[in-house]
């Protein structure tokens, strides 16, 4: 019997209700007349503490609260990938139209209490078994994560069917190729001597992470074609990093450059607390949106998750445990899933709001004592895995979150935090979004653990000079960072050829590779192939520079001898294409035959 009880208090998004006997922690309740969606968080005697995911306006002491025996679950199966959800897994569009049609007139606004089931219960999918492509038989032993059939989702995704966790038995029926709804048993698992019927879609609690045979290094990297982070601070499949940065540094920019160029299969993005119009250019650019790997619509690989805000506060505390849970799910298919959060800093005010409604001790700045431990949960649920079940498989969750300390203070607790958990850090300067110079990523302040780990795929895929090409281009903006001191103080004058050279070709780097336009046609996107190529046009040109320096040949007559080359090498990244790299050779070459002239004249 669900337990019943009575609203005794309200205090925001908080709702304390007695009666509640046998209530369970993080049980899904029922809230007053409109059945609103909340969660216990604690329990005190008859009494549960109950956060609500809607509104909580006019609620009123005495109406009843009405438990539902589970946890705060998801929906998983077809009919995920393309849909954007508030943060309990609510489709925004269905209800939007459900609204509509009783108050066509009215502005529209999201109404408390409306009940729309998450994935389409009446849409049919054709169901092709698993059976007749040698993979399960009828009287097989089937296991969790074992694929029993597929469904094509979107041309992008094909949906795996598997057996649900905790199902195992002898398969006992399968269905035909056909038409199915998610209410259609497309299988029979018989256990125990009990049938047990097997659907495309269940239910999964959010906070509990998904089930995997075993975690994998993290060896691959995730092209994103952002060029700072592939070549120097890469992400890894199945890696977690952060994106902490000021007002106006360009955060969201850089989170939907992952989103949109990443060669992840499936993205999961989560507006966490932001802006509702940031959250509506998402909303409107998306769908517009082509996927650069195949050219088709960027959402048939995408699920957006929209909590602005203004919507309800404790909803946004969930949203990031739906998002991770659906991106889990699409990882246990063998897909590699992106997950950006924007922004954890927003989520975890949510916590300090709920926190403070539950009279709890605060600790740093007024955030819950178990501020770390949550973000830990979070990002610990990131990562590259052998999936349950045959044919065996390989996934990967990468967790990207934005962080958005106040006044770009890293030191403030959400980001120091977020960094013991992560390893990748893009730290975004507001001095240098001043200047223009976007991606505003710090190559001081950032870095990646995960250079080692990748640098096989590299030399493998790409050539295997990167990490020699990378490291030295490294050295060069650590020095030209330590000599803007010496600048500063005595100007450039004073310094001798090597380091004037240092700080020439750094300039190279900075303007022609580091700055990236996320909106022009050819720049918005790298391939690893073309970086390189532009790394070794700079770093090539260096060494010979170094060498002419050494025979005694000035900088100025080295930049006065290839005059308008400097501006064709740093234009190289807007003027060649992705398919044309040949021409970047050729420049490279033109550059070097200078550098011969010059040093044969001098000779």
């Amino acid at each position: 019997m669900p337990v019943k009880g009575r609203i005794a208090r309200i205090s925001g998004p908080l709702v304390v209700a007695e009666g509640m006997e046998g209530a369970q922690m993080f049980e899904m309740v029922r809230v007053g007349e409109d059945k609103l969606i909340g969660e216990i968080t604690r329990i005190r005697g008859d009494r549960a503490f109950i956060q609500v995911y809607e509104s909580t306006t006019g609620l009123k002491p005495g109406e009843p609260v009405e438990g539902t025996g589970a946890p705060l679950s998801v929906w998983l199966g077809p009919g995920i990938i393309g849909t954007i959800y508030d943060g309990v897994q609510r489709p925004l569009p269905l209800i939007a139209e459900i609204i509509a049609k009783e108050a066509p007139n009215r502005k529209m606004f999201i109404e408390r209490g409306v009940q729309v089931d998450p994935i389409p219960r009446d849409k049919k999918w054709h169901f092709k078994p698993a059976v007749n492509g040698g993979g399960v038989h009828i009287g097989d032993k089937v296991e969790p994560g074992d694929v029993l059939g597929t469904v094509p989702e979107t041309s992008l995704i094909e949906h795996k069917v598997m057996v649900p966790p905790g199902v195992r038995g002898r398969l006992k029926w399968i269905a035909q190729e056909g038409d199915y709804t998610i209410e259609d048993p497309i299988a029979v698992v018989e256990a125990d001597g009990k049938e047990i019927e097997v659907k495309m879609a269940h239910r999964w609690p959010v906070r509990i992470p998904r089930p995997y045979k075993k975690k994998l290094e993290p060896t691959l990297p995730l092209i994103t074609g952002v060029r700072i982070i592939d070549t120097f601070f890469p992400m890894a499949k199945g890696g977690t990093g952060a994106v902490p940065g000021g007002f106006g540094t360009g955060k969201t920019v850089t989170l939907h450059s992952l989103a949109q160029w990443s060669d992840a299969r499936v993205v999961v993005y989560i507006g966490c607390g932001e802006r509702g119009n940031e959250m509506t250019e998402v909303l409107e650019r998306f769908p517009t949106y082509k996927d650069p790997w195949t050219g088709k619509p960027l959402m048939e690989r995408t699920i957006l998750i929209a909590n602005t805000s203004n919507m309800p506060v404790a909803a946004r505390e969930a949203s990031i445990y739906v998002g991770v849970t659906l991106a889990e799910y699409y990882r246990d298919m063998g897909y590699d899933v992106l997950l950006v959060a924007d922004s954890t800093s927003r989520w975890a005010e949510a916590l300090r709001e709920i926190a403070g409604r539950l009279e709890e001790m605060p600790a740093e700045e007024g955030y819950p004592s178990y501020l770390a431990s949550r973000l830990a949960e979070f990002y610990e649920r990131a990562g590259r895995v052998e999936a349950l079940g045959s044919p065996d498989r390989h996934g990967s969750v990468t967790i990207v979150g934005a962080v958005s300390p106040p006044g770009g203070d890293f030191t403030e607790p959400v980001t120091s935090h977020t960094k013991r958990f992560i390893r990748v850090f893009w730290a975004l300067d507001t001095k240098l979004a001043y200047s223009r110079h976007y991606p505003a990523i710090n190559w001081i302040l950032s870095y990646s653990a995960y250079v080692d780990l990748v640098t096989e795929w590299w030399h493998k895929n790409v050539d295997p000079r990167w990490r020699k090409y990378r490291d030295e281009a490294m050295e060069i903006l650590t020095r030209e960072n330590e000599l803007q001191d010496i600048v500063r103080l005595v100007g450039t004058e004073s310094l001798d050829e090597r380091d004037k050279l240092v700080l020439e070709t750094a300039r190279l780097l900075k303007d022609g590779f580091l700055k990236q336009n996320a909106f022009d046609p050819i720049d918005a996107f790298a391939t690893p192939q073309k970086q390189f190529k532009l790394l070794r046009m700079f770093i090539d040109f260096y060494q010979r520079a170094l060498e002419l320096v050494q025979h005694g040949i000035t900088v100025a007559q080295i930049r006065q001898a290839i005059g308008r080359l400097y501006v064709e090498m740093v234009k190289a990244k807007f003027t060649i294409p992705n398919d044309q790299l040949e021409k970047i050779d050729e420049l490279r070459e033109r550059v070097l035959k200078v550098l011969d002239e010059l040093e044969a004249r001098s000779g």
